[in-house]
């Protein structure tokens, strides 16, 4: 690999062979040596959950002297990331880009994201980090529209660096680039999903259920991610994964302890 070009590893949740990480791969090559490590099979909803009870196993599928090198990982996105940092990489990237995602990571997704969970997994590590996410959920999805903006994006952090401890979660609307009103730093709308499960019986009788439910914006805000994904906007959140309630200390400080 180039040293005098960035180094940029690529993961995904939805597997190596979604189409919303073929097209980060295409944008990504054109700005630096990249090395793609992602899951072998579906991994949404895994959040920052990583293999500890069962083995891992890592597939080459590039060769050796491929300008792109692949691997697939048995594991989750979180473990993509350790695997690739620890075992294949000689030295940090200079940034790690996670997705396309197929469907939104807006709001409190970000939560439940293994896409998200890959990139703060990358900002631990002290790896400047960015998920990308489509509001389409279509396997056939067009990414098209984003490839100019991922690579905008892409590069400002290159450029710029992160803010330590941050990483970016960049949400896009589904619409096409003439009708996108462009660029928006936002805050996480306050927002959750309401469950309710579908509950059936197997032929042996045997209860089981599918989690469905809806999602639902309790804010009005013009300042959140759903606003400006409901607007045209392409939302950008800086998350942090110190999950101290730091405002909630001097507070807490006030309660008798050690009486």
């Amino acid at each position: 690999m180039d040293t005098a070009k960035p180094l940029i590893l690529i993961t995904n949740d939805d597997g190596v062979s979604a189409p919303g990480l073929r097209a980060l791969i295409a944008v990504m090559a054109e700005i630096g040596d990249v090395l793609v490590v992602a899951p072998d099979k579906p991994q949404s909803g895994m959040g920052h959950a990583i293999t500890t009870n069962n083995t891992l196993y890592l597939n080459k599928l590039s060769k050796d002297d491929d300008a792109i090198q692949e691997y697939s990982c048995s594991g989750t996105p979180v473990d993509c990331v350790k695997l690739a940092v620890n075992e294949i990489l000689k030295r940090k990237p200079d940034l790690c880009v996670s997705g396309v995602n197929h469907g939104s990571n807006s709001s409190i997704n970000v939560i439940y994201s293994g896409t998200m969970s890959a990139a703060v997994e990358a900002g631990i590590e002290g790896i400047p980090a960015i998920g990308f996410s489509l509001l389409d959920y279509d396997w056939n999805a067009d990414f098209e529209t984003m490839k100019p903006f991922i690579r905008k994006i892409s590069l400002e952090v290159l450029e710029n660096s992160l803010p330590k401890g941050v990483v970016l979660n960049v949400n896009f609307p589904k619409l096409a680039k003439e009708n996108i009103n462009g660029i928006k730093i936002c805050r996480q709308a306050k927002a959750r999903w309401m469950e309710k499960f579908d509950k059936r019986k197997t032929p042996q009788g045997r209860d089981y259920y599918w989690l469905a439910g809806e999602f639902v914006n309790q804010d009005k805000g013009e300042d959140t991610d759903e606003w400006a994904l409901a607007n045209g906007y392409i939302s950008v959140v800086p998350v942090q994964f110190d999950l101290t309630a730091h405002h909630a200390a001097q507070e807490l400080n006030t309660w008798k302890w050690n009486e």
